[in-house]
């Protein structure tokens, strides 16, 4: 993960000015949100707070980044073993299509690649202990979003996390949403 937030970092303000000229030319504009997601793995259900940065490059076409930090853990039990997980950060960028359905609502589906790094405490008969994973994930998934005025809305969409080792997630997200 130590690596893969300051190359996405990267790739988001490379593209910038490709984004400035191109709201110039179509009107696109960037956009920034603040949400609540919950992440279902198998067994433990964690949360965190994200937020989110894009350019809409064209008015079907954006690129987007996000990034997370755990508000709370959740407790499973796995073949005998209690346990406790909590997201300790998670990052991702995405190419977003979208298809407008109205002047103030939009369909979209978005892929990218993130990581995520979770600590896990565990309890197997008296043992303590716990581990820290950086969980590295392809994601696609859905949303949608609506705006109450031409700035602000809200939005909500789904996205899965195919992840190396067996780690795959169903990601919920709702969240406020504002065109800059």
């Amino acid at each position: 993960m130590r690596a893969f937030l300051p190359a996405a970092s990267a790739a988001v303000l490379l593209a910038l000015p490709i984004a400035a000229s191109a709201q110039d030319a179509s009107g696109s504009k960037f956009y920034g949100g603040l949400g609540y997601s919950l992440h279902d793995y198998k067994g433990a259900d964690p949360s965190s707070a994200q937020a989110r940065v894009g350019a809409r490059l064209h008015p079907n076409f954006a690129i987007e980044a996000e990034g997370g930090v755990g508000v709370n853990s959740d407790d499973s039990n796995r073949g005998g073993v209690d346990s406790k997980s909590r997201i300790l950060r998670q990052g991702a960028v995405y190419g977003v299509g979208l298809a407008p359905v109205s002047p103030n609502a939009d369909v979209y589906a978005r892929i990218g690649y993130g990581a995520t790094k979770v600590k896990t405490e565990f309890d197997a008969a008296g043992v303590t202990g716990s581990d820290k994973d950086t969980i590295k994930s392809w994601n696609y998934g859905v949303g949608g979003q609506y705006f109450f005025d031409g700035a602000n809305g809200v939005r909500a969409d789904y996205t899965r996390q195919d992840a190396s080792r067996g780690r795959d997630a169903n990601v919920w997200s709702a969240g406020y949403v504002r065109k800059f």
